[in-house]
């Protein structure tokens, strides 16, 4: 079979070859012919064109996608795999301090001081809590070349509850405080008193007051807050006062803007001098209405808003009544995120006096003065503030303030008396001072500097200096300079210590000079009063801590360290060096 195989191969090779050579020989004379070439193709991009008929699907039925659905078949796979727990890297945390609601701090030093202090506070329940502090600062005088009795006190009660709910919170307080003050300050540098007149002066002065009050705010309502308060406030001269103000304050919706209103209603009047033959009785009531429209986008914050107050007031019986229109826009823009913010303003109000502020600022006024209110009309300012460093922060500004009735307190010229014959009252001997008012002018430069170094230093700087312009011959007892700075340093966890230092510029006043013996004959003319200057002063004082326990601490006070005597008010020196060695202990009940 294999040999006859390969013969039927050879075969049929031969005979293939046979039928080639054949065709050959056939087309061997086929001919010739010329082809003339004129010019190359070359194509161009014309003559290529695209089809610009959309083609029509003619499948009468359009094929839709069949919805697909996944399952998922899962079931357990047996593991002997066992993931490590995690823990997390230790962290040193500072151990919380326990946090108490009452305190009592009690301390006594030189001069015979005694300053104390207790504050109490409980929760009745998760809404309600009452509180009450009790406050006292005393001292029995002793200031060098003083003739008249110096010492003073005084003494506070604060009580309040209050409730807490989820929509509105409000307090009301109740209070008492009783002050005792000598008019010590004779002029005794531009005069010479009898021994016999220094003797049947009694300087002391007594003030008593007395309040009740509250406040209400609330959420999610135009109602947004109010303040109400009652005071009547007294002195040991007949002097007696009475003052009530109610300060609500809505949201009004507007489109989508809201506008913030403020309302003030402060009545204040009294009689001064009760007990002496031409006593003062006034009364002032100011009725205000204050709108103001909040708009901030981005960077920028503006408030635009003004307050109209009408204006009642009546002394000796003669009435005043105005109506009163004052700027009050606001707007800040920050250059540099909270690094650097710009600000500026234009605001003024009506602002209320009255002798309980008179005293708190000088107690030793006279017990018979005009009572009336202050027009700030304006008070124009511009400035800078923002961070310097995470830890470093400043505030730098300048304004100009126009006021219209400013108060300005001046010393009493002695002898002036209604009946020429009758006797003086003890603040008749120049001792005292009264309250004029004018005009005032107050072109005014701050800045201020505030840095925490680390969570144990923190540092503090700040000034401000006032040119002021006045009808009358000087803004009396206003300075032109006034610089402070306060350092507070943890030594260690139980020791800590701080220090602060303030300077006032020099101020001017008037006394009277006279080289005769006083008091005078009736019928001798008193001196004119003499304008004189008030030295600048700084005063340098410290305070040192030591915590004995998470409860107990000790402290120790220094004022007046560099034992300056200086004149805060003409003809009143005040204490040298003083220290006040002391112990503040916390607890619940």
């Amino acid at each position: 079979m294999k040999i006859k195989f390969q013969y039927k191969i050879a075969i049929i090779a031969a005979f293939a070859g046979l039928q080639g050579a054949y065709a050959q020989k056939k087309d061997e004379n086929i001919g010739t012919e010329v082809v003339n070439v004129v010019k190359p193709y070359t194509p161009t991009i014309s003559d290529a064109f695209k089809v610009k008929e959309t083609p029509v699907i003619e499948d009468e039925k359009e094929i839709q996608k069949e919805e697909i659905k996944y399952n998922i078949f899962s079931f357990p796979v047996a593991s002997t795999f066992a993931p490590a727990k995690g823990k997390a890297a230790a962290v040193d945390k500072e151990k919380r301090e326990k946090l108490f609601n009452n305190y009592a701090t009690l301390g006594m030093g030189n001069y015979g001081t005694v300053n104390a202090e207790l504050f109490i506070t409980e929760n009745l329940s998760s809404t309600e809590y009452v509180g009450g502090m009790l406050r006292h600062m005393s001292s029995q005088g002793g200031i060098e070349d003083v003739i008249l009795n110096d010492k003073y006190s005084n003494t506070a009660i604060d009580l309040t509850y209050g409730n807490r709910q989820q929509k509105f919170t409000w307090s009301t307080d109740l209070g008492y405080q009783n002050q005792a003050y000598n008019w010590y300050g004779l002029p005794l540098e531009y005069t010479t008193f009898a021994q016999e007149t220094v003797n049947s002066i009694d300087p002391k002065q007594t003030y008593n007051t007395a309040y009740i009050g509250g406040k209400i705010s609330t959420k999610e309502s135009f109602f947004h807050d109010a303040q109400i308060q009652y005071k009547r406030f007294w002195d040991g001269y007949g002097s007696a006062e009475n003052r009530f103000f109610v300060t609500p304050s809505f949201d009004v919706a507007v489109a989508e803007e809201k506008i913030k209103v403020d309302f003030v209603a402060d009545y204040v009047g009294g009689t001064m001098g009760d007990d002496t033959p031409t006593p003062i009785e006034y009364s002032n009531f100011n009725v205000g209405v204050q709108p103001s429209l909040l708009y901030q986008k981005d960077d920028l914050s503006v408030q635009l808003g003004a307050g109209v107050f009408y204006t009642m007031s009546k002394i000796e019986g003669e009435s005043d009544n105005k109506i009163n229109i004052y700027p009050q826009v606001k707007a800040s823009y920050k250059v540099v995120g909270d690094l650097m913010v710009a600000y500026a303003g234009a605001e003024g109000a009506m602002k209320q006096n009255s002798y309980a502020d008179f005293v708190t600022q000088n107690p030793f006024v006279s017990p018979n003065l005009f009572i009336t209110p202050t027009s700030q009309q304006y008070d124009i300012y511009v400035g800078l503030k923002g961070k310097l460093a995470s830890s470093v922060s400043y505030n730098i500004r300048g304004s100009y303030m126009a006021e219209d009735n400013r108060a300005f307190f001046l010393s009493t010229i002695p002898g002036i008396n209604a009946d020429a014959l009758a006797p003086l009252n003890n603040y008749q001997y120049g001792n005292s001072f009264g309250v004029v008012y004018d005009d005032l002018k107050t072109i005014s430069f701050f800045g201020e500097l505030k840095a925490d170094f680390s969570k144990t230093v923190s540092f503090g700087i700040n000034g401000t200096f006032n040119s002021y312009t006045t009808d009358q011959a000087e803004a009396w007892n206003l300075p032109t300079i006034k610089v402070g700075a306060n350092l507070d340093v943890n030594i260690t966890e139980k020791w800590y210590a701080g220090t602060n230092i303030f300077f006032v510029g020099e101020r001017k006043d008037i006394t009277f000079v006279s080289e005769s013996v006083f008091p005078p004959a009736p019928s001798t003319v008193l001196p004119a009063g003499q304008t004189v200057s008030l030295d600048s002063y700084f005063d340098v004082n410290a305070h040192v801590g030591y915590k004995y326990n998470e409860r107990l601490t000790g402290f120790l006070r220094l004022n007046n360290i560099a034992n300056q005597d200086y004149q805060k008010w003409v003809n009143y020196p005040v204490q040298g060096f003083q220290f006040l060695l002391g112990a503040s202990y916390k607890f619940n009940f």
